[in-house]
């Protein structure tokens, strides 16, 4: 914005010298407007914020912004709680914490904790919420967001993502041959499980497979 009226005071300065070198009435009509134009810009323009304070403003803001992944919640017949661990949180101004509510979704903003901003948004959440009676609140090393049911009813999750992906793993189990749902479920341990999870169940196939060639079992797992 400074730039902005510091290019503006240019032109009227050069206007200015153009209209005492002008002689011909309508250029000068021409110039005479454009000065006027100009100088109602100028008078538009919002004043310079003093040094101190832009400073001030440029130091709020932090160094950079970090998104928060971590997170608890639970709830009760009123409130879904999300629980936020920022450690030294309780020592910034209140003003430094802020919530924005929709009624099915929030978004959080902590600035300057620590030279940093911190960020975490929630969209599509499960259920709506009632924007005037949720709030946040500053507790030692916590930020406590609360969210206002609209209706008293148990939240299974938090969002629809959620609620969308469980649905989606628990039709993967729910078949209607019980040893392909078993195998499902080997399959999720194995691709999330560490490495001594993938020796253990390994063993427990090559085992199974040799009491299935004994005839011990006879179904295939």
């Amino acid at each position: 914005m400074a730039v902005a009226r510091e290019e503006l005071q240019k032109d009227l300065e050069e206007v200015k010298e153009l209209l005492t070198n002008a002689t011909r009435k309508r250029v000068r009509d021409v110039l005479v407007a454009e000065k006027q134009k100009l100088e109602l810009e100028i008078k538009n323009q919002p004043p310079p914020k003093p040094k101190d304070v832009a400073e001030e403003e440029k130091s709020s803001l932090g160094g950079y912004t970090v998104k928060i992944n971590n997170y608890g919640w639970d709830q009760s017949d009123k409130f879904v709680k999300i629980y936020i661990s920022l450690n030294g949180v309780q020592k910034l101004p209140a003003e430094n914490v802020q919530v924005n509510f929709t009624e099915r979704s929030f978004d959080l903003l902590v600035k300057n904790l620590n030279g940093k901003n911190y960020t975490m948004t929630f969209n599509n959440l499960l259920k709506p919420i009632s924007v005037e009676g949720s709030s946040r609140k500053i507790k030692t090393d916590m930020v406590l967001v609360m969210c206002k049911k609209k209706r008293e009813e148990k939240w299974d999750c938090l969002t629809q993502v959620e609620k969308e992906s469980k649905e989606k793993e628990k039709a993967a189990y729910d078949t209607a041959d019980p040893s392909e749902g078993l195998m499902n479920i080997l399959k999720k341990m194995y691709a999330e499980g560490d490495d001594e999870m993938k020796r253990t169940i390994n063993k427990a196939w090559v085992e199974s497979r040799e009491k299935q060639y004994k005839g011990d079992i006879p179904m295939d797992i």
